[in-house]
């Protein structure tokens, strides 16, 4: 996609007029050099200016993308970061490819990478008084990329290519530890920026990455202190970093705000996302283990595989587990937990086939559902890859409902496969009906003749 400079009006215009044409003998016209021809400078776009989302419409207007991927006329895309592409401006940054999408772990030792690559964790993030050299050298042996603090041994030592971001000072947002004791303010969203340009200027090949806590997606955490209940400090947070997260683990928690409210992962991704304007990849983590026993309880596998996909459909795009037990501890507790490890490896299996499915856009205007019981919600995204197109859906709340998704331009008959169910549904006029209980998660794969 492509930007135009925001002085050159005239070529905007002329843009506007004959991009029709363009695209209808793309083959017989060298569309670069008409870009260059016209000011048009290609860099990271806004991606949600009305010029880009026009040309955006115009490439997805007709049947084919260009890429052999079926698109529907009319198909309205929805604000998009980029997908895997939004990493290719970091020479050393983490896989650009549209078949790799991160599955991160937090702060775990590298001794057990070999154990997480099996479950299909693709990332580490964070390193104990790290990174040091016996760290990254193990982290080499087992080709496990990182996210770690930008120190000495980071800039220089031979193995720092195994790293592919910074990583900030976690959750800055939360009040921070007093020196004498007690808790003091958050740390100012100006000092985020500020050490924030430090490292970029350090190394400007690698994205730095933020994490943030629960406040993202509760108002009322009282953990932030003086700040509590001041969310727009997270879009000046955010200027601090090119990857953006944040952490709620409402199975676990047993305050009445956050308890059993899984749908508050989404509400995050939705908050953070808009917050950076759409223009920063945003991540979120994922509770699977029962962190504190003194206080609420272990998630279940089902309610693992609900989190992650509420996180993907409202467009997270990162997803990374707290492996932790704290209370008692066990770091690596999703190892010692044999049915959750099965479970996360289950799930992050499903993430890795489906990963060119989820760094390709959302059609804004695909569908629409409706449930048959309204305190059961189901939310979906649709997306065209090849000659399918993906309908990804979760039921947001406990309880039972039939969903009816209706899909915009849809032939007479067609079939969707439900991925990983072995069953498959017939759609009549566009009309498909399916069952939720209890944040069911569907995936349907859509094709016809």
């Amino acid at each position: 996609m492509v930007t135009i400079k925001k002085h050159n009006d005239k070529a905007a215009f002329l843009l506007y007029l004959i991009l029709p044409v363009v695209l209808l003998f793309n083959n017989c016209i060298d569309t670069e050099s008409l870009e260059e021809s016209l000011g048009i400078k290609k860099k990271k776009p806004d991606k949600n200016s009305e010029l880009t989302l026009l040309y955006g419409l115009w490439q997805r207007s007709g049947t084919d993308d260009g890429q052999g991927n079926a698109t529907f006329p009319d198909d309205v895309m929805a604000p998009w970061e980029g997908g895997s592409s939004y990493y290719a401006e970091w020479n050393h940054g983490p896989s650009s490819d549209p078949n790799f999408f991160p599955v991160a772990v937090w702060l775990q030792s590298p001794n057990n990478a070999d154990a997480y690559k099996a479950i299909g964790i693709n990332t580490f993030v964070g390193l104990w008084k790290g990174p040091t050299p016996d760290q990254l050298s193990q982290l080499v042996d087992d080709q496990m990329p990182v996210f770690c603090d930008q120190n000495d041994t980071g800039l220089n030592n031979d193995n720092n290519t195994i790293i592919k971001g910074w990583t900030h000072l976690d959750e800055p947002d939360n009040a921070q530890s007093a020196p004498g004791g007690g808790w003091g303010d958050p740390v100012l969203p100006s000092e985020i920026v500020s050490r924030y340009l430090d490292m970029v200027e350090n190394d400007p090949t690698r994205p730095v990455f933020l994490n943030f806590g629960q406040g993202v997606a509760w108002d009322g955490w009282y953990g932030r202190g003086d700040r509590t209940g001041f969310p727009e400090d997270y879009a000046e947070y955010s200027e601090g970093a090119d990857i953006v997260s944040f952490d709620i683990y409402p199975v676990n928690s047993d305050h009445t705000d956050v308890s059993g409210k899984l749908w508050l992962v989404a509400f995050g991704v939705d908050r953070l996302r808009e917050w950076c304007d759409y223009s920063k990849a945003v991540w979120n983590w994922i509770e699977c283990t029962w962190i504190d026993a003194d206080s609420g309880r272990k998630p279940t596998p089902r309610e693992v595989k609900a989190e992650v996909w509420m996180s993907l459909i409202h467009g997270s795009m990162g997803i990374g587990y707290f492996a932790h037990c704290i209370n008692p501890f066990d770091e690596p507790g999703l190892l010692h937990d044999a049915e959750m490890k099965n479970a996360v490896s289950a799930i992050n299996r499903q993430i890795a086939e489906l990963a060119l499915v989820l760094n390709s856009p959302t059609v804004a205007n695909g569908a629409a559902v409706t449930s048959s019981n309204p305190t059961v919600p189901v939310d979906f995204m649709l997306k065209r890859l090849g000659d399918y197109t993906y309908l990804f859906a979760v039921s947001m709340r406990s309880g039972a409902t039939n969903a009816v998704f209706t899909l915009r331009s849809f032939p007479p008959q067609a079939t969707a496969e439900a991925l990983g169910e072995n069953r498959t549904l017939n759609i009549s006029n566009g009309v498909l009906n399916d069952s939720f209980s209890d944040f069911s998660v569907h995936l349907y794969r859509i094709g016809f003749q």
